[in-house]
């Protein structure tokens, strides 16, 4: 909401936790340090950089039974990064916050919207990265209505910008607008967070489509226009031709999905799409209900703790 950060805070997130996609791992004492399964070397990674942090001279395993796709804008890397954090930390009887297990790990820097998915689901807003540098507070957490839905359009082509290519694309970026700024924040406070608060439908939609389309322009020469992948924005603009205006890309994409009031209409909306675009192979409509609920850490054992995120 304010990538320039003129009151000493920058960026500003708002999210959705979606139960779609899940990661669910598996954490044992070991005598080294492993992971199998989907994401493994990432898994790897975290675990061998928490338990440094934490000066733990010990090994896990970690197995993977089902982990978030990766570089889609649906928030894999912290999502994973905080499932193993939190069962290595109830393995070794080591209290750790989920800021804490963020802030360790290296997660969190831009938005806290993650970080407070995995706490507690819902629909999120945090206030951005203070002067500090910590993970940015969640502000704002309300129930998502369980009635309405996401269609998810994927587009198997591509991927969103991550790693030292996003980092070198907020560098880039040219300053932004100290008066968009103020609109989107006036936007999420007056228009969207009540509109979810209330369950109407229709000034959420409009709310996050005008966001969406001013940051998504402010975004187009790091990816290309205001949506990361063609075949998605053509997507997006045919289900807004429909009258669907609750449209937009997560985070960088290429993932973009259209805001639905219930079940029906987004079996509807997503039949249709198949119809449309069923010349174009590498896009998946996919719906979802929210996910109003944060992790489960599940202690099986001495030797053994199951996270689902």
């Amino acid at each position: 909401m304010d990538m320039s950060g003129a009151l000493g805070r920058r960026f500003g997130s708002l999210g959705l936790s979606i139960d779609a996609f899940h990661t669910r791992i598996t954490v044992h004492h070991d005598t080294g340090v492993s992971a199998h399964g989907p994401g493994a070397q990432r898994a790897e990674t975290f675990a061998r950089r928490l338990l440094e942090s934490l000066a733990i001279d010990a090994g896990v395993r970690v197995e993977i039974e089902t982990a978030i796709p990766d570089h889609l804008g649906l928030g894999s890397g912290t999502q994973m990064a905080l499932a193993v954090g939190k069962a290595i930390s109830a393995l070794f009887d080591v209290p750790l916050a989920t800021r804490d297990i963020a802030a360790r790990l290296v997660r969190g820097r831009r938005s806290g919207i993650g970080v407070g998915a995995f706490d507690h689901g819902g629909f999120l807003l945090d206030s951005g990265v203070g002067r500090d540098g910590g993970v940015p507070p969640v502000t704002a957490h309300l129930v998502y209505p369980d009635a309405w839905r996401v269609l998810l359009v994927l587009d198997a082509r591509g991927q969103g910008l991550h790693g030292t290519e996003e980092v070198d694309a907020f560098r880039r970026l040219p300053p932004f607008p100290a008066d968009l700024a103020a609109r989107l924040c006036h936007l999420a406070v007056m228009k969207i967070l009540p509109g979810v608060q209330e369950a109407e439908l229709q000034p959420v939609a409009e709310g996050i489509a005008e966001l969406q389309r001013c940051v998504g322009d402010h975004f187009a020469p790091a990816q290309g226009g205001r949506f990361t992948s063609q075949a998605v924005a053509d997507a997006l603009s045919w289900a807004e031709s429909l009258g669907h205006c609750g449209v937009g890309q997560s985070s960088w994409g290429p993932t973009g999905f259209v805001l639905l009031p219930d079940q029906a209409s987004a079996e509807t909306l997503r039949a249709q799409a198949l119809r449309e675009f069923s010349d174009v192979p590498s896009l998946r409509f996919v719906i979802s209900s929210a996910c109003n609920h944060g992790s489960r850490i599940a202690r099986l054992s001495s030797a053994k703790v199951v996270t689902e995120a």
